[in-house]
């Protein structure tokens, strides 16, 4: 749900790589050879899902892969954050509601939604059935 399709740009003048992602426009990442920048990726992108959560943003899913792209998955937790936040806008249910329906505060809420604050799995988990969401999860051959 949240592999994200990449376009990888060569600058022959700097030989650096650039990525970039059609569905998050804020993320780009740049390195010194492509392993690189694929790495540095990860980090641009749980950066620009940090910014759609933060801006109240439905946070997209990938679109169809070109012919180029480099699919790249996001870290576990932050997946599971960016469905909860997505959760959240698509019902209409605020921080404060949200606390309330699991018996924690408000800040609780706040970093559950962080995605640099390492928040348990199952609390994640908790807080997506309340939406009416149910974590599956697949372990894959590379």
């Amino acid at each position: 749900m949240f592999k994200y399709a990449l376009q990888i740009e060569h600058d022959e003048e700097t030989d650096s790589y650039l990525a970039t992602c059609r569905d998050l426009p804020l993320m780009a990442s740049v390195g010194d050879t492509l392993d690189e920048c694929l790495l540095e990726s990860v980090d641009g992108l749980t950066a620009a899902i940090a910014l759609e959560i933060e801006q109240r943003r439905i946070v997209p899913v990938t679109s169809q892969p070109q012919q180029g792209d480099h699919l790249i998955c996001v870290p576990v937790l932050v997946a599971l954050k960016a469905a909860l936040h997505n959760a959240m806008v698509e019902n209409g249910v605020r921080k404060a509601e949200l606390a309330r329906r699991l018996g924690q505060k408000p800040p609780q809420i706040d970093r559950l939604l962080n995605v640099g604050h390492s928040s348990k799995v199952e609390t994640l988990e908790l807080a997506l059935a309340q939406l009416g969401k149910r974590v599956e999860l697949n372990v894959i051959a590379q």
